[in-house]
């Protein structure tokens, strides 16, 4: 019994760093590493063409990315594909909130809804590639039937490349983000609702006045993972589009990857990816900033 009292949980075994070290060596040989090799790369011309002479330049790469036309059309597609984030919470949610209640077939819905996040990103891209073919996909082929002479050409044309792009990251992102808002939605005291009707309050005021303020945890929760994981998104718009066609889906990450392995300009890319990160810790202070507000704990 002595023995017990004297081991507090704040007590440290030897045994715990080593269930802990392989975790710890990838994190640091993949991320940590990388990232600073990174930091000291954005300051020089390195190249692979170079042949290892590489000279320290400054801020010239920064300079050159206040000018360079390219990397201001990938923030602005950029911001355009984080859409997708807050416009799959719109769809989940009520798609949740009606599984979450008596249906039939519920739990096969849920299965169906999910299935797309858990699938492999190529076919995805190989399926949604026949979908928004211009001439013989489906897509256009109900637009043509419902009066449209000259429907988009999705993929094809540089002008709505980006926004197809959308459609099929919402896609992949509903079935997440229902499953999420389910749990949420379990969790809700059921006598507050009943209360509330029993006082009168109509469905429409039992949503708006209690169960999105008990679920918005969840959602300033998917919001943050949905940022993150949409910014750095590279596999199925390079399966789908590869950027194009021209620059219309080269989205920063792509721009990125382009940038160092298609040109070998490893500098220039690194001071791109560090913009990258500015950008997502731009975003993730407004979120923090702004959860205050509409966020119920």
């Amino acid at each position: 019994m002595k023995k017990l009292r004297r081991t507090g949980i704040h007590d440290h075994h030897p045994a715990g760093y080593w269930f802990i070290a392989p975790s710890m060596i990838g994190i640091t040989l993949f991320y940590l590493v990388p990232a600073l090799m990174s930091l000291v790369m954005m300051f020089t011309d390195y190249s692979f063409m170079n042949k290892g002479d590489i000279q320290f330049v400054g801020l010239d790469n920064f300079r050159r990315l206040a000018g360079d036309a390219s990397f201001h059309n990938s923030v602005l597609k950029t911001f355009i594909f984080l859409l997708t984030v807050p416009l799959s919470l719109i769809v989940a949610f009520p798609i949740a909130y009606i599984l979450n209640r008596s249906v039939y077939w519920a739990k096969l819905l849920r299965t169906l809804y999910f299935l797309p996040y858990i699938m492999n990103g190529v076919a995805i891209a190989f399926v949604w590639m026949l979908l928004f073919h211009p001439s013989l996909g489906p897509i256009n082929g109900v637009l043509r039937l419902v009066g449209i002479a000259d429907p988009p050409g999705w993929l094809s044309e540089s002008g709505t490349a980006i926004y197809a792009l959308c459609i099929i990251q919402i896609w992949i992102m509903v079935g997440y983000n229902m499953i999420i808002y389910l749990s949420s939605l379990q969790e809700v005291p059921k006598e507050l609702l009943e209360a509330a009707t029993i006082d009168g309050a109509r469905l429409w005021h039992s949503i708006r006045y209690i169960t999105v303020p008990l679920v918005s945890p969840t959602t300033f929760l998917l919001l943050i993972t949905g940022f993150i994981s949409v910014i750095k998104t590279f596999g199925i718009i390079q399966a789908t589009t590869a950027g194009g066609p021209g620059e219309g889906s080269n989205v920063l990450s792509l721009y990125i990857y382009k940038t160092a392995f298609r040109y070998y300009e490893m500098g220039y890319a690194s001071a791109v990816s560090w913009m990258l990160f500015a950008i997502v810790m731009l975003i993730m202070l407004v979120n923090w900033a702004g959860q205050r507000r509409w966020v119920h704990y």
